[in-house]
């Protein structure tokens, strides 16, 4: 294999791909948008998976064998985020500035959220990321907060070798 053909080869991603798809799955789950109050707009929808990503993530980073997965998972978001941006016709030029901006938005929310579920401070979280500091009704916010806490609760307790094949818990 030629020098350049080894350069642009992707590494193999392993199963990541499927949990990344089981991410964005959960992310758009219709319980967000209508019990959660969600707006179903395309902030909207990337608050929602950059949520439930982070807290994948957040799950990922607890041992060692998730570091690895943890950082295609990212890479997946990136190029997701990318193509998406593409698609809705923001220019070469543009995307870059973008994309740091999408993860300046996830790196912080990690920190946001690691800090709200280990302080049980996860509603002023939700408001300032997903609402974006324009709370919702207080039964809309709660179902958010204890979805996520729920999810957060759920892969504390599924096996890591789960979560990076895709099995994310119901």
């Amino acid at each position: 294999m030629g020098l350049l053909q080894k350069l642009l080869r992707r590494s193999d991603r392993g199963s990541v791909p499927v949990l990344y798809r089981a991410v964005v799955e959960r992310g758009r789950a219709a319980h967000w948008y209508e019990t959660g109050a969600v707006p179903d707009t395309i902030d909207g929808r990337f608050d929602m998976i950059a949520a439930v990503l982070a807290v994948v993530l957040l799950r990922l980073e607890r041992e060692p064998e998730g570091i690895a997965p943890s950082t295609v998972l990212a890479e997946c978001f990136i190029e997701d985020m990318d193509g998406q941006l593409r698609e809705i016709g923001v220019g070469d030029v543009v995307v870059g500035k973008h994309m740091g901006k999408m993860m300046g938005m996830l790196g912080g929310r990690l920190g946001a959220y690691r800090d709200g579920l280990a302080n049980g401070t996860l509603g002023a979280a939700i408001v300032r990321n997903i609402y974006r500091s324009n709370a919702p009704a207080p039964a809309a916010l709660a179902h958010v907060e204890q979805s996520l806490t729920a999810l957060a609760k759920a892969l504390s307790a599924q096996p890591i070798v789960a979560i990076i094949a895709g099995e994310l818990p119901r």
